[in-house]
């Protein structure tokens, strides 16, 4: 009986550890975004100008 509970208890904090370790994985990711076209930006606005 004890063993299984030992067993178990080491099995709640491997999954724990793992669960903290995943979700700072996460956090430290580096999220970047890709620069606007700025051709895209001068046609739009040469459209917006025409239309006017």
């Amino acid at each position: 009986m004890t063993a299984v509970l030992i067993i178990s208890i080491l099995i709640i904090f491997v999954v724990l550890f793992l669960a903290v370790m995943t979700i700072n994985k996460g956090y430290n990711f580096k999220h970047t975004i890709d620069p606007l076209d700025q051709e895209a930006d001068l046609k739009n606005e040469v459209e917006n100008q025409t239309k006017k």
